[in-house]
């Protein structure tokens, strides 16, 4: 270090000081960025379990996500081995955390971000099940021209 001489002591200046604390703030921010954690809404949308971001966000802040029977917000950060209740369209998930990322891929990389519990994936099924014993249509709202002439065809067979 090039500093003033006062004694024996070699002192930096207040330059030297102030250049030193910003590349120890730089360090500390690189370690930061490099803690493998997103954010919670971000990874939602890279694991393919909504659509947009915006989505995942309105989904959280309803409370239709949760980490450990808590409510979480946007931010929330997802590292991996956390774990997490989906719930989306009637239909829960509950899912361990393997790996993070920010970036949304195809849906067989999708599927490797994440574990879902057995007993998670049985009591999805048994749902679904029920909702087609019922008769419950995928379909909602108004049926399109193609859906319409497929009933119609259905209606006139004898």
């Amino acid at each position: 270090m090039d500093g003033r001489v006062l004694g024996a002591l070699n002192v930096p200046t207040h330059r030297q000081r102030h250049a030193q604390r910003a590349a120890r703030a730089d360090a500390a921010a690189s370690d930061d960025a490099h803690d493998d954690s997103v954010r919670l809404d971000k990874w939602l949308w890279a694991a393919r379990f909504y659509k947009t971001r915006e989505l995942a966000q309105a989904a959280i802040e309803a409370g239709r996500v949760k980490s450990e029977g808590e409510r979480v917000k946007p931010a929330h950060p997802v590292r991996a081995g956390h774990r997490y209740t989906i719930t989306r369209d009637g239909l829960s998930w509950t899912i361990e955390v393997t790996a993070v990322t920010d970036k949304r891929g195809s849906a067989t990389v999708a599927q490797g971000l994440y574990r879902e519990d057995e007993a998670s994936v049985a009591e999805r099924m048994r749902v679904i099940e029920l909702n087609r014993a019922a008769g419950h249509s995928p379909f909602k709202g108004r049926p399109t021209k193609r859906q319409r002439r497929k009933i119609e065809d259905f209606l006139a067979e004898p």
